[in-house]
């Protein structure tokens, strides 16, 4: 779309916008519309959408420019924006079955949330000495080839910080790890034959198989442990 035919989606909804009110918006990095090589804008459906959203924003709920600027920065980061009276984003929600445990869709989840060290601290609710030990001991890693963290190491925070509460601490979550990568391992083993296909349809069936594996071997291990606790 070119600036007028945006308009034209844009100004049932918000009368008072205008081409330099576009312009502006750009210049202060909000959107970024692609060029033709002659120097005119092209407007996608999500440029709008993202448009619609900071003039929402400002005429519902008089956010200033730079915290809107915040809200999409967390969207385009793979979070969800916050609540207008929040202050912090939220993090997209694990796929959990009946039972609270995790579910084969879990383990297909490709997010793309990329959180701050700043951002994982304060969400996950830890101080930065906890921090460092995880990664120390290989719990908590950043993102391949970046300086983020993902939902994973979020969970991890989190689940670390709630067993601290009981006295466990980042070296004593090694045994998690050293089982967590015999059960890896094992799967990895079972699934190999599944990905020596070539075609689309057979990497598919080897995700869809270490997904429904994966979900197999945690709902087993969490009711071995629970066996075992109950016995006498």
């Amino acid at each position: 779309m070119n600036i007028g035919q945006v308009l034209d989606r844009l100004r049932p909804d918000f009368p008072g916008v205008t081409i330099p009110k576009i312009r502006f918006l750009e210049a202060e990095g909000l959107i970024k519309p692609e060029r033709t090589p002659s120097g005119y804008r092209k407007f996608t459906g999500d440029d709008v959408e993202r448009l619609r959203y900071i003039l929402t924003m400002q005429r519902d709920h008089y956010l200033p420019l730079r915290v809107i600027g915040e809200h999409l920065d967390a969207i385009d980061r793979g979070l969800e924006p916050p609540p207008v009276e929040s202050v912090v984003p939220t993090v997209p929600r694990v796929a959990l079955s009946s039972d609270g445990l995790p579910s084969p869709e879990s383990f297909t989840r490709h997010d793309h949330l990329r959180l701050s060290r700043q951002e994982l601290l304060k969400i996950a609710d830890v101080d930065e000495p906890l921090l460092e030990e995880l990664e120390q001991y290989g719990l908590i890693r950043r993102r391949p080839g970046t300086r983020h963290y993902d939902t994973d190491a979020l969970v991890i925070a989190q689940t670390a910080r709630e067993l601290a509460a009981y006295g466990f601490e980042p070296r004593h979550l090694r045994a998690f790890k050293t089982a967590a990568d015999r059960e890896v391992g094992l799967v990895e083993q079972v699934v190999a034959p599944h990905k020596r296909g070539r075609d689309a349809a057979a990497s598919a069936r080897a995700e869809e198989t270490v997904s429904e594996i994966a979900a197999l071997s945690v709902r087993l291990h969490a009711t071995l442990v629970k066996t075992g606790l109950r016995s006498p």
